[in-house]
């Protein structure tokens, strides 16, 4: 700023110096603008006082050839004001001849305006050399630390848009990159739950059939179709693992139509409840049904709606504490517009970051190297996509230990 500053103050200092060059070749001559300075009345008084640039030029005229010159050197929208003081030759009086409007405020003001002086010298071997009073010409530049800033403003301003471009390519390339590094954990997530999930059933079918080549097993047809199912079930595990993985393409794909027609959720809610009751009486568990919705009519697919329900109340069951029994509380509401249904459970619960992130694809609480509970972490991501497909929300709450919330929120079926 200091050096920008120094290179403006060259350049007005030039450009003062041009015009008041050219100022002085007019003075100390004895005509007014090429017309003999002449008065009738006494011609003897003014042929030893030879005119001054401010006889020569009216304020207007002086103003334009300032202008002229600050433009030619890159100065045009500096402004200014300008002055042009005489002084009698034994130096003592002195008057200004010629001002600028402003010109008295701002040479008054010399904390913020700066003044540049010019001595009005007439040309060596003119008729009135040192016989015409000498004149000194003013400029006022007014606020110079606002016009030097002024003048830096277009470089400030491409030197901050350039700074602004590079955080912001600062900013997504460390975006990116621990986007990347998430996306690498979740593959490694990924890889690690299928491989647990298929090396079960894969040494189960090895062991039965390992089982039926042994000759007892083969006399035996209660045992050869005892392992026989096994591997049936066993293969058919594998089979709905592979569904599973499949279907979560086609969501991310968008590629899953849903046949929407007038579902009563009530009853989908019992059919579920009914599938888990093996389960729950294993676990010495229960689920407590309270129905309270007045209308459970709405627009869904059927078979969608039973799998995101079902998700729901399985992970309830299979995070349960334990040696405690698992106790599931299914809840219903409704209202005017919307359907709310609420899954609770008193399982192990949940941390806050897991809350967060509990329906992103493939992601799972981290356990170690404990894999006591099977999937791929697809679950909640395929139910919150169902739930947003059905222009419906859902909401998870939890506390560790103390079990988690689940609330669904879908509109009901308009009349």
């Amino acid at each position: 700023m200091l050096l920008r500053e120094e290179q403006i103050k060259e350049k007005v200092e030039k450009a003062i110096e041009d015009v008041g060059n050219e100022l002085a070749e007019h003075k100390g001559s004895y005509s007014v603008k090429g017309k003999k300075n002449i008065l009738s009345d006494n011609f003897s008084l003014n042929l030893f006082k030879p005119s001054t640039v401010s006889q020569q030029f009216s304020t207007e005229e002086i103003k334009i050839k300032i202008a002229k010159s600050f433009s030619g050197k890159g100065l045009k929208d500096v402004a200014f004001e300008f002055g042009i003081a005489a002084f009698e030759i034994n130096g003592i009086e002195n008057s200004f001849n010629r001002i600028s409007e402003n010109f008295a405020a701002f040479y008054a003001d010399t904390t913020n305006n700066k003044a540049y002086y010019h001595n009005l010298v007439s040309p060596s071997g003119s008729a009135g050399e040192n016989l015409s009073p000498d004149e000194v010409l003013i400029v006022m530049i007014p606020k110079k630390n606002n016009f030097v800033l002024q003048s830096l403003m277009g470089r400030i301003i491409t030197s901050v848009l350039f700074t602004l471009i590079i955080l912001a390519a600062f900013y997504l390339t460390v975006r990116t990159l621990l986007r990347q590094k998430k996306l690498g954990e979740i593959k490694n997530d990924f890889i690690n739950n299928m491989t647990h999930e298929f090396k079960t059933p894969i040494a189960t079918i090895s062991l039965a059939v390992d089982a039926m080549r042994n000759e007892k097993v083969i006399n035996d047809r209660d045992k050869m179709g005892y392992f026989s199912s096994i591997i049936k079930e066993e293969n058919q595990r594998m089979n709905r693992q592979v569904e599973t993985i499949l279907k979560a393409s086609q969501l991310e794909r968008q590629e899953v139509d849903l046949s929407l027609e007038s579902v009563h959720v009530h009853d989908v809610i019992h059919d579920v409840v009914d599938n888990f009751n093996l389960q729950l009486e294993d676990k010495n568990g229960k689920v407590e049904l309270m129905l309270n919705a007045k209308n459970d009519l709405i627009e869904a697919d059927e078979i969608h709606l039973l799998n995101l329900i079902n998700n729901l109340v399985d992970n309830a069951v299979k995070y349960a504490k334990d040696n405690i029994p698992p106790i599931v509380k299914v809840s219903t509401l409704s209202n005017g517009k919307n359907f709310t249904l609420k899954i609770e459970d008193n399982g192990i619960g949940m941390t806050r970051d897991t809350v967060k992130r509990v329906f992103e694809r493939f992601y799972r609480a981290h356990t170690g190297n404990v894999h006591n509970v099977k999937g791929f972490g697809l679950g909640l991501s395929y139910v919150k996509t169902m739930v947003e497909a059905l222009h419906g929300e859902i909401k998870a709450e939890s506390t560790l230990g103390k079990g988690s919330i689940f609330t669904l929120d879908l509109p009901l079926k308009k009349a």
